[in-house]
């Protein structure tokens, strides 16, 4: 275990068998649905996303919770208690209150504990763009970066990740206020599927429109092209989706025989994102010159 921690929260959506190799803590958010609730783990040991898509498709609406104060402070002082310093890379402040309270907590520990290390980044970032970023700073991690060279690269590199996806069914969408109402209907009757990135500020929006599903992959796949930095045949990209395995192997093929990627890690999106986006999404997320 390397002198130092790096902390995320489970908006990440990380792989659980990446989480341990990388030897992340991620702290699991909580969402509601059909009147229960449950946490977040990578290892969906709570619910599977594949639970949740079947209950979204049978009518139920999941509810998200973002981290408080006092669950931020209790998951980082347990590190800092064993002579830990500590690297926090929060869900992006653009969407979720996490980062904030993650902030605060932060603030409060680094007093409480002078002498250790205390950093929390606001990745603005979310889903498997924020595992991205978590795992390339694990990889620093691992290669004998300080805590502070980590963080520092963080701060510089966090507006690089890329995030381009698109949704199936424009309901949740409309159900967050991402989309009108008259959008959602006149969409769906013709099958519009919105191409959507989260900008510099955090904040998820729409850029354009493909008409059907294979346009809006296709889509989502030239962007790779034009925006990946350095080189795409040099970097780890990511793939993430709600119910949708085989056409997220199949971007992920499109995407290493087209540009040369050596390595694509496809994942199904969590229950906390899952609930935003609806059965259908398909996101890929990368180091791009800009978002």
């Amino acid at each position: 275990m390397s002198d130092y921690i790096i902390m995320t929260d489970s908006s990440c959506d990380l792989p659980d068998q990446l989480v341990r190799e990388l030897e992340l803590e991620v702290l699991p958010l909580a969402f509601t649905i059909d009147g229960k609730t449950y946490r977040n783990y990578p290892d969906n040991r709570e619910m599977s996303p594949e639970e949740l898509t079947r209950r979204q498709k049978a009518g139920s609406m999941a509810v998200t919770n973002a981290v408080n104060v006092n669950e931020a402070t209790e998951a980082m002082e347990t590190f800092l208690k064993q002579g830990k310093d500590l690297l926090v890379l929060a869900f992006s402040s653009g969407l979720s209150s996490t980062n904030d309270s993650f902030q605060i907590a932060a603030g409060e520990l680094q007093e409480k504990y002078p002498q250790r290390k205390v950093f929390a980044v606001d990745s603005l970032c979310a889903s498997l763009g924020q595992g991205l970023f978590v795992y390339l700073a694990a990889k620093l991690r691992q290669q004998g970066s300080s805590i502070e060279e980590v963080r520092d690269w963080a701060e510089e590199n966090k507006l690089r990740i890329c995030h381009w996806f698109t949704v199936n069914d424009l309901f949740y969408l409309k159900k967050g206020g991402r989309v009108s109402a008259a959008t959602a209907v006149v969409g769906t009757m013709l099958q519009i599927k919105p191409v959507l990135h989260v900008d510099d500020a955090g904040k998820l929006i729409k850029v354009s429109t493909a008409r059907g599903r294979k346009a809006s992959l296709a889509a989502l796949a030239a962007k790779v092209g034009e925006l990946a930095d350095p080189d795409p045949a040099q970097q780890v990209m990511f793939i993430s989706h709600t119910d949708s395995t085989e056409e997220a192997e199949a971007l992920a093929q499109e995407i290493k025989t087209r540009y040369h990627v050596p390595e694509v890690i496809v994942n199904a999106i969590g229950p906390v994102i899952a609930a935003h986006t609806g059965p259908g999404c398909m996101a890929v997320f990368f180091l791009g010159k800009h978002r």
